[in-house]
């Protein structure tokens, strides 16, 4: 089912703008300036621009019909002049860093492009997913971004990596049935509301009775609930549902030749793929994101669009910061 509503281009140049406009006032609010602030403000914007216009209708096949299986390669080279630019403008170029941004850039994309005419699901898919994964995951790819230190690092990574799944799968490969539009369609609010209330039900009570979390509600901080909202959906939210939605589930269940087989193997990696968060081996939450991978792979499943299991993945993880408290 595709969504009944998207957003065009100019939709998503609005949300764009709003978007960048935020986190530049919010920046300047923190204290950032200068030129190695512009450069990375630049880039960051660059890469969000690529992640949102993508989501329009038509961007992608108009970009393939006019450069063929070149266009990947073409945005692969604008994701790597992007962060020489940032290298440069923060005076932070070091060659083992540019070698190391060309890498994750251009290895994935010649992987993927060495399947050529391959049906989705050859093994060349699955090893270019992990390798984005593990890049982003388990390499000190946030090492990258020197300037400035904290978590901004990592959104950055995040959104190299979208970049550079989106040249491979959307480009090269034209995977079909990913679902990567902004919109909404009829029932939609259904899957979304349905899907939530009773994970968020199995969660709390599930999560309290093998002590992984506990009721800690952050009532100072509710201030600022619309900013982590975006945060998350925009920076963990969706990056997650495209890999292990978009293209993990939909290349599942096309080896597997079966939805359900498909489904539920990706809810399973996308638990174990938490195995490391906090501490090793985190079965607990294991455990947890296993059971979310099954909403949010329904909510997929039902609406065609990783916008909606995206929704159900940002309340799940908002409701977790604001009333819970990890143990």
């Amino acid at each position: 089912m595709t969504a009944t509503r998207q957003l065009g281009v100019l939709s998503c140049i609005g949300l764009w703008a709003a978007l960048c406009l935020g986190g530049a006032l919010y920046a300047s609010w923190l204290g950032y300036g200068g030129r190695s602030f512009a450069a990375t403000l630049t880039v960051f914007a660059a890469l969000l621009a690529v992640m949102l216009l993508f989501a329009a209708p038509g961007v992608a096949d108009s970009l393939t019909t006019r450069f063929g299986a070149g266009s990947g390669f073409l945005l692969g080279a604008a994701a790597f002049l992007a962060y020489l630019i940032y290298a440069l403008g923060t005076n932070t170029f070091v060659l083992s860093l540019v070698g190391g941004a060309a890498a994750l850039i251009f290895a994935p994309l010649l992987l993927a492009a060495s399947a050529k005419d391959k049906a989705p699901g050859a093994w060349q898919d699955y090893a270019t997913l992990v390798g984005i994964w593990i890049a982003v995951k388990f390499y000190p790819s946030r090492l990258l971004w020197p300037y400035p230190e904290g978590r901004l690092g990592y959104v950055m990574t995040v959104l190299l990596a979208v970049n550079v799944a989106l040249a491979a799968f959307l480009l090269l490969r034209r995977l079909p049935g990913i679902g990567y539009t902004i919109g909404w369609g009829r029932h939609w609010g259904f899957f979304v509301l349905g899907s939530y209330a009773v994970f968020a039900l199995i969660a709390a009570v599930l999560g309290q009775g093998i002590g992984f979390i506990r009721f800690d509600p952050q009532w100072h901080e509710w201030k600022t609930i619309s900013m982590t909202a975006a945060g998350i959906l925009f920076f963990t939210a969706w990056p997650e549902e495209f890999l292990f939605r978009g293209l993990l589930q939909n290349m599942l269940t096309r080896s597997m030749k079966s939805d359900l087989a498909g489904w539920c193997a990706a809810s399973v990696l996308f638990g174990f793929s938490h195995i490391t968060n906090q501490h090793f081996p985190n079965w607990r939450y294991v455990i947890l994101a296993s059971i979310a991978g099954i909403f949010y792979g329904w909510t997929w499943r039902r609406s065609g669009s990783i916008f909606a299991s995206a929704l159900v993945h940002t309340l799940v993880n908002t409701t977790w910061h604001f009333l819970f408290h990890t143990i």
